[in-house]
């Protein structure tokens, strides 16, 4: 049940008896109301130090004991400064090593290739930051750890099963050959299912990435978050598509 809360203009009218034969309680007139919360957001935006007390060297500051790693569990430390830019690997070590990345890499492109709408995954990032993604410490991030790295060795050992050379150096078809086996989870073989769903974190990792560039943004028509002189609403064609009508003009 949700508890209803008198607001200052009820309280204003009405006395609330404090139990038994004590008198009442005064009423709250909306001008002293209005006055405590004026006062309360007040503090609330003043300068921290003005309310500050003296601490002793070893103690730690509420706001700052949150950042601090729980020394039971070991921790991941602070997290980094997300407004600063950092240099590959400058905030944990990366996880690929050169023959997953090239793997990683050639994998990437199959998806994501140059065309007419843009560069190759491999161009923009791609790999970089699904390599960042595996090696972070969070707990999302070192669940598809396993499920990467084991990936990319079943598309190696796969690649010299069916065609005696790494994924890297295979063709065109050879690598849709592959990849058809294990594209889509619903519809893989028995055989293929495990990697099947590797591939489909793969390529949501690596569409995630690509899309998040400037040159990702184009590919789809993404202008970004811009001031419209006027909005006409969707375009017909889209309405059209989706069977509904325009109804706000």
């Amino acid at each position: 049940m949700s508890e209803t809360h008198p607001t200052p203009e009820a309280s204003a009218t009405t006395d609330v008896p404090s139990g038994g034969d004590q008198p009442k309680r005064p009423a709250i007139s909306r001008r002293d109301a209005l006055q405590w919360v004026m006062a309360a957001v007040a503090a609330a935006s003043a300068p921290e130090h003005l309310f500050a007390q003296a601490t002793k060297p070893q103690d730690v500051r509420q706001h700052e004991a949150a950042r601090q790693p729980n020394p039971k569990s070991g921790g991941y430390g602070v997290d980094p400064d997300l407004l600063k830019i950092y240099k590959p690997g400058a905030v944990w070590p990366l996880t690929f090593n050169k023959d997953q990345k090239r793997t990683a890499t050639a994998l990437a492109d199959v998806i994501l290739p140059k065309d007419h709408y843009g560069p190759a995954a491999s161009e923009v990032g791609v790999v970089e930051m699904i390599d960042e993604w595996v090696s972070a410490p969070y707990p999302s991030q070192q669940a598809d750890r396993p499920v990467i790295l084991d990936g990319l060795a079943w598309i190696e050992a796969e690649s010299q099963k069916r065609f005696g050379n790494s994924f890297a150096g295979l063709g065109d078809d050879q690598h849709r050959a592959i990849c058809d086996d294990i594209c889509y989870t619903h519809a893989a073989k028995p055989p293929f299912r495990q990697a099947a769903h590797f591939f489909s974190r793969f390529r949501s990792l690596a569409a995630g990435a690509y899309y998040a560039t400037p040159p990702g943004w184009e590919a789809i028509g993404y202008v970004g978050n811009v001031a419209l002189p006027k909005f006409d609403g969707p375009p017909p064609e889209v309405l059209a598509r989706l069977g509904v009508e325009q109804t706000v003009r």
